[in-house]
């Protein structure tokens, strides 16, 4: 299951983590939120403890959807090392996404 990250956790979950992160920036009300969250479920259990997977909802979560300038949702940022090596804004399949990740992996 994914985390739920937020601005008290981020540092901790995100930036310290020593595997790569998945990062879901969204909030309720969005529609292809929405869609894309299933999928960032499924690759939450598909990379168990391999890739840590979390979701930030930007309505609760001002100061780190500010500080990383997310302005369209969903917003996908892929992090290593604690810096962003990739991203994806928009709902995309599954299969763009787990791409993105083994990319982190190799």
């Amino acid at each position: 299951m994914a985390l739920e990250i937020t601005d008290s956790n981020f540092d901790e979950v995100v930036l310290k983590s020593d595997k790569p992160v998945l990062v879901d920036f969204w909030a309720e009300w969005c529609g292809p939120c929405r869609m894309v969250g299933p999928v960032v479920e499924e690759l939450a259990k598909d990379y168990d403890g391999k890739v840590v997977v979390g979701k930030v909802n930007v309505d609760h979560n001002a100061e780190i959807s500010t500080k990383y300038g997310i302005r369209n949702i969903p917003a996908l940022l892929f992090f290593k090392n604690g810096e962003i090596v990739d991203k994806q804004i928009g709902a995309v399949p599954k299969s763009v996404l787990a791409s993105k990740l083994e990319a982190q992996l190799a």
